[in-house]
């Protein structure tokens, strides 16, 4: 098992490309289609339904770098440099 921290290749989540080598959660959600809208990040991300690498993100603006691991209402997707 990869140490804490460590980007591990998560199987179980599907590739989302990215442009740039980051991106904000609120804006990878809506990329992702796990959300429709800004405002409704805002909303699922303040209620703690969204982990990044396994654990509960409050903040929209986390900046998520390939390899992170996000999950809402049991989708997982992984960031990836497209």
């Amino acid at each position: 098992m990869p140490a804490r921290g460590e980007n591990a290749r998560d199987e179980s989540a599907d590739d989302v490309p990215i442009r740039d080598e980051s991106i904000r959660l609120g804006q990878f959600l809506k990329l992702a289609s796990l959300i429709e809208s800004g405002a409704e990040a805002k909303e699922v991300i303040a209620e703690g339904l969204v982990q990044v690498n396994d654990e509960v993100e409050t903040r929209r603006g986390r900046q998520l770098s390939p390899g992170d691991v996000v999950s809402l209402g049991g989708v997982r997707v992984r960031v990836a440099l497209g």
